[in-house]
């Protein structure tokens, strides 16, 4: 018997009742590893390069530097890594710059209860996804 192939995940943002409320919904999925979590832009970077997730779950607003910078330097130094926001921006001008740097992918924090997973599915197979509550928005 062959062992399920297992997704690392990296979770990024500052507020830690988020960040636990999105492990519990991970732990739904036997396919996904919550490897390690960093609360600033920074320690994402440091956690990120040390770790090489295969998923970063990644807020737009951090103390330090925003994510959608996080992103960029993630692309440059580990362009394997796939990266989704996470975030309650409805923006659409940081979304759609958050998506204009080849990132895969959006999920409204509003839509996590029902999106999330799905939205990490897409993004590991290389698709993208836009919540709902966005595309809505858009409208």
């Amino acid at each position: 018997m062959s062992n399920p192939i297992t997704f690392r995940i990296l979770v990024v943002d500052d507020y830690e009742p988020w960040r636990r409320s999105l492990r519990s919904i991970l732990q739904k999925d036997p396919s996904l590893q919550v490897i390690g979590e960093a609360e600033h832009g920074f320690d994402a970077l440091q956690k990120a390069t040390e770790l090489k997730p295969d998923l970063i779950l990644l807020d737009i607003h951090l103390p330090d530097i925003d994510g959608i910078e996080v992103s960029s330097r993630i692309g440059d130094l580990i362009p394997d890594t796939k990266i989704l926001f996470v975030s309650q921006i409805k923006n659409l001008d940081i979304v759609k710059a958050a998506m204009g740097d080849g990132m895969r992918g959006f999920v409204w924090k509003m839509d996590t209860a029902t999106e999330l997973l799905p939205a990490i599915q897409t993004v590991l197979r290389g698709e993208r996804f836009i919540s709902k509550g966005i595309k809505a928005y858009a409208l």
